[in-house]
């Protein structure tokens, strides 16, 4: 259900993201995007040999560094080309996203503590609900200010964060 959960607002968001010019959208999404591979992936390493869930575990860290790195270039490239992103879209998706984190989150809550492997789930629903709540502040904030310097910033937050989990998670798997 969550792997579904993801994948579908993966399409959401980045279609939403694309059309309304925001970066913290299309950070957003492709956080979903590695949730969902990171579901499919943990589902599979279940019950396989420790030595097989931290190689899964190690991958989803790197797969979410590749994400924090290419989400900290494109919005330094957009710092400098920036627009004014569509804060109505931004909102509404954003509430959305949120809406679709929490159900996982909550699907997900017995399972945060657990091995390299499933922690890395529960990291990866974490940072959606954060992100998702960054969002439709920031939405607020490009409204208001007709600036999409609040959009950047938490694409620049979104991209720290992702570097910080996939940090979490390469250093735990490689234990």
């Amino acid at each position: 259900i969550v792997t579904v959960i993801n994948v579908m607002m993966f399409v959401v968001e980045m279609t939403a993201g694309q059309l309304s010019g925001s970066k913290a959208l299309q950070a957003d999404a492709l956080d979903f995007a590695a949730d969902g591979a990171t579901y499919a992936l943990s589902f599979w390493a279940i019950g396989r040999p420790l030595g097989v869930r931290a190689s899964a575990a190690f991958a989803k860290g790197l797969s979410l560094l590749a994400i924090g790195l290419w989400v900290a270039a494109t919005t330094l490239y957009q710092f400098f080309v920036y627009g004014v992103p569509e804060a109505e879209v931004m909102s509404v998706i954003g509430i959305l996203a949120l809406a679709a984190n929490l159900a996982s989150v909550w699907l997900l809550m017995a399972y945060k503590d657990g091995d390299a492997n499933v922690r890395s789930v529960w990291l990866c629903s974490r940072n959606d609900a954060i992100g998702n709540v960054a969002v439709v502040i920031a939405a607020g904030f490009v409204f208001f200010l007709n600036s999409g310097l609040p959009d950047l910033i938490v694409a620049g937050v979104m991209s720290a964060l992702f570097l910080s989990s996939a940090w979490q998670i390469l250093v735990q798997s490689a234990k």
